[in-house]
């Protein structure tokens, strides 16, 4: 049972990276290549290099810089990403290239755009997979880790480093419509990676806190903590109800609070990451 497991969970994650990898290549070999504008991250680097010398091939640029960034992945990360990285990196190299679709946009805004949301949806759901496709993903997955970076973020800083050498090596307009691209891209990643659920975490300060608790431990997905407290001014003991609930079950919980206590204090706040089977929203990284 255990070794079917196993098996199902390594080709699982193969089809993510080779699903992934082709949406890559559709955009920077159907878009991107044909409309003169750069990508993001080691992919850019591995454009620019391409750019300057036509004779080197994407695919081979693209497996020989990665090959320092892998060292730090598995130092910072841990084997298991590092091997499936590995294998990422193979497939994402692959894909450049064997994948060549054409996508006819003449709009050169509107290019920028579709190419971010099909690279966004590709570099996401790769990195939905145990490993990822090398290059930035690697530092995205580090920082992720150790500082609660989102990817999306990484990314985003990168490559406007990435575009100031391009407006010096190319032209302005090339890295204003790449810029699109990158912003779209980093967008679309981070929902693809974090989830389309937000969550927010709830704070509830009411005389009426046993009551509201009971009421949420009633829906279905929510649960709630009593913090003990104290008032700075009154001095008086009182109760908080702390709830970490998704993005939809919001408005159904604000009208519970007020038709049970309309005076009640509450706090909401974005929450990035939750780990945690029943709420839960981090990569398995």
């Amino acid at each position: 049972m255990e070794s079917n497991t196993a098996v199902k969970t390594i080709v699982w994650n193969i089809v993510l990276m080779i699903v992934g990898s082709i949406l890559c290549a559709v955009a920077v070999n159907g878009i991107l290549i044909p409309q003169g504008f750069l990508s993001a991250g080691f992919t850019g680097v591995t454009l620019i290099i391409h750019l300057l010398y036509p004779v080197l091939p994407t695919g081979l640029i693209y497996f020989l810089i990665n090959v320092p960034l892998f060292f730090i992945g598995w130092r910072f990360v841990g084997r298991r990403f590092f091997v499936y990285s590995i294998l990422g990196m193979i497939v994402l190299s692959a894909a450049f290239q064997l994948v060549y679709i054409l996508i006819p946009v003449e709009d050169k805004m509107l290019a920028g755009m579709l190419a971010g949301i099909i690279n966004g949806c590709g570099s996401g759901i790769i990195l939905r997979s145990l490993g990822s496709a090398g290059g930035l993903d690697i530092l995205s997955v580090i920082l992720s880790k150790k500082f609660s970076v989102k990817v999306g973020t990484t990314s985003l800083l990168f490559n406007a480093v990435l575009l100031v050498a391009a407006v010096l090596i190319f032209s302005l307009d090339a890295a204003l419509y790449t810029l699109i691209f990158i912003y779209v891209s980093a967008q679309i990643m981070n929902l693809v990676v974090m989830g389309l659920s937000k969550r927010k975490t709830v704070l509830i300060v009411s005389d009426a806190w046993r009551r509201i608790s009971q009421e949420i431990l009633k829906k279905d997905r929510l649960g709630v903590t009593i913090l003990e407290a104290k008032g700075a001014y009154s001095g008086e003991a009182q109760h908080v109800l702390y709830s970490v609930i998704a993005l939809q079950d919001l408005p159904v919980l604000k009208r519970m609070i007020s038709s049970i206590d309309p005076n009640a204090f509450v706090v909401v706040m974005d929450t990035q990451e939750v780990m945690g089977r029943r709420m839960g929203n981090q990569p398995h990284w």
